[in-house]
């Protein structure tokens, strides 16, 4: 597996080895061992499947505070998304800022989002289907979101009037929100 650093400290993007034949490909997409000899955590407890039937359906942006934060691993089985993440670590270098990653069925990448990042995506299919594990389970008391049009992040998304549902267009700004340390995010088990 080849490991692919974003700008934004602590995330990845992971690229699978994909044996190839006549028949089609195979390939490990999960392996903790080898994470682990990455650095990177793999104490995943937990697989979420998404299916978005329209194209434009965006969803998010979604974390969960600590003690409850999550660390995700995001890969798409069918069609693709525009993925986001926002640093909300106070006291990181990267604070606030975002970054935006294609992944889709064909190029079988993989996102490796840590604590303390808000996370979205926006469907470029339809019949787009995500898959993500995750090493926290859902946690309603600690669950929260930030606008996905934010006008202080201004993040561009590759539509102009997305699907979304009621939760997710009513979650408050990055400045409204109660923002942690790097070291508290990190602290969360």
């Amino acid at each position: 597996m080849k490991l692919i650093p974003a700008k934004l400290d602590g995330v990845y993007l992971l690229e699978p080895v994909r044996h190839r034949d006549a028949r089609g490909f195979f390939m490990e997409s999960f392996r903790a061992d080898t994470l682990k000899r990455l650095g990177l955590p793999s104490a995943f407890i937990q697989d979420n499947h998404s299916l978005s039937v329209p194209r434009g359906t965006l969803r998010g942006m979604h974390y969960q505070t600590p003690p409850k934060a999550q660390t995700k691993l995001i890969r798409v089985l069918a069609g693709a998304i525009h993925d986001v993440v926002v640093d909300m670590r106070e006291n990181s270098r990267t604070f606030g800022q975002w970054e935006a990653f294609l992944l889709t069925e064909e190029n079988q990448l993989q996102l490796l989002i840590p604590k303390g990042f808000a996370h979205g995506f926006c469907t470029l299919t339809e019949n787009t289907q995500v898959l993500y594990k995750v090493d926290a389970l859902y946690s309603p008391e600690n669950d929260r979101g930030i606008r996905y049009d934010d006008p202080d992040l201004q993040i561009p998304w590759p539509v102009e009037e997305p699907i979304l549902s009621d939760k997710d267009g009513k979650h408050p700004r990055l400045a409204e929100v109660e923002i942690y340390t790097k070291e508290q995010w990190e602290g969360t088990a």
